[in-house]
């Protein structure tokens, strides 16, 4: 086994509990926090049949809550993974102070903890929301930071809570904006189990299964065909991005703000047109109330994460929708009722 012991956070959620699975494979002995309120249980327990306690545990808490029980049980953690947050755009529009209790002020009581009990490094999961608006595509590190929504706000501001800790009191970080996520682990076992889902991707396939009608959420915007374009980045190929920056803060080098994505842009209905070419199955494309709070093009420059990690990704949208398929054939309402 690796020798390494790590810490996640949100593990019971969608990117997640794919990453847990990916530190799993390679050997790491995992520690694993979720609260269960959009996390999954089941995916943690079956993590834990397919390995064994002695490499894998989880505990359910909630980040505001006194995390030193778990800190004190589990000693020896040399990096933390922290994925938990409340993360739909359109819901922090509608309820923003949700998005600051629970990222921001949760986030500020683990790294209190992480620092009492001598942990100095965290890889954190931020988001391309941070930018707002793109100036410019592709977008790098250095765009200006201007979030449209509270969602992209709570994120900016634990990154500049980590910043500050970086420089104060020798917290090591490694932070990475996502860029859109999609796809399931590559064998189809651990996949989205949110229902109903807001990414594109696994709700076209959803619909293209007949597991659940699909509706256009989008706005109309100013892109060639009217319909956003984003930047698709598969989700085990994000995790190993996760995996390099771990082993990149444990040989010791500097703080890193990083972007991940793919650098190539997908709209909408090109999307919508890969997922009827591999499943056959024709769309009635039929539009509901657009969601608050996007905008027209999103695409990430990937060149520090190439230079920085030696990262770059592997899968295609392609290999994203097969993997979904696999996943949403045997879980068509996510861990709960898997066939």
């Amino acid at each position: 086994m690796n020798k390494h012991k790590i810490l996640i956070t949100g593990a019971g959620g969608y990117i997640g509990s794919v990453s847990t699975y990916l530190f799993l494979q390679k050997g790491y002995e995992v520690v694993a926090l979720d609260d269960f309120s959009t996390g999954n249980r089941e995916a943690l327990e079956f993590l834990q049949t397919k390995f064994n306690k002695e490499q894998f545990r989880f505990y359910q808490i909630d980040l505001h809550d006194d995390l030193s029980p778990i800190f004190n049980q589990e000693q020896g953690i040399e990096a933390v993974i922290h994925y938990a947050a409340s993360c739909l755009v359109d819901e922090s529009m509608k309820n923003p102070q949700k998005y600051f209790y629970n990222n921001v002020c949760g986030t500020q009581n683990l790294l209190a903890t992480l620092l009492r009990y001598g942990i100095k490094n965290i890889v954190f999961s931020s988001t391309c929301a941070v930018y707002g608006e793109a100036n410019y595509v592709p977008v790098d590190e250095k765009h200006p930071t201007d979030p449209k929504n509270p969602y992209g706000e709570s994120k900016l501001m634990i990154e500049r809570m980590i910043e500050w800790l970086c420089k104060l009191q020798e917290l090591n970080y490694v932070i990475l904006r996502y860029f859109n996520v999609c796809g399931a682990s590559d064998d189809g076992l651990i996949g989205d189990s949110k229902t109903p889902s807001v990414l594109l991707v696994q709700n076209a396939v959803r619909g293209a299964l007949g597991i659940e009608p699909f509706f256009l959420t989008c706005p109309k915007v100013n892109t060639p065909d009217g319909t956003p374009i984003r930047d698709y980045i598969n989700v085990v190929d994000l995790n190993l991005a996760h995996l390099k920056a771990v082993e990149y803060l444990l040989k010791g080098k500097n703080s890193q703000i990083i972007n991940l994505g793919t650098g190539q842009g997908n709209s909408v209905l090109e999307i919508i047109k890969k997922v009827e070419e591999m499943t056959g199955y024709q769309f009635d494309l039929q539009k509901t109330d657009p969601r608050q709070g996007e905008y027209a093009e999103m695409i990430a420059s990937i060149e520090k994460a190439e230079k920085l990690l030696d990262w770059k990704p592997q899968r295609t949208i392609k290999d994203s929708i097969e993997s979904l398929v696999k996943w949403y054939k045997e879980h068509p309402q996510g861990w709960s009722e898997a066939i």
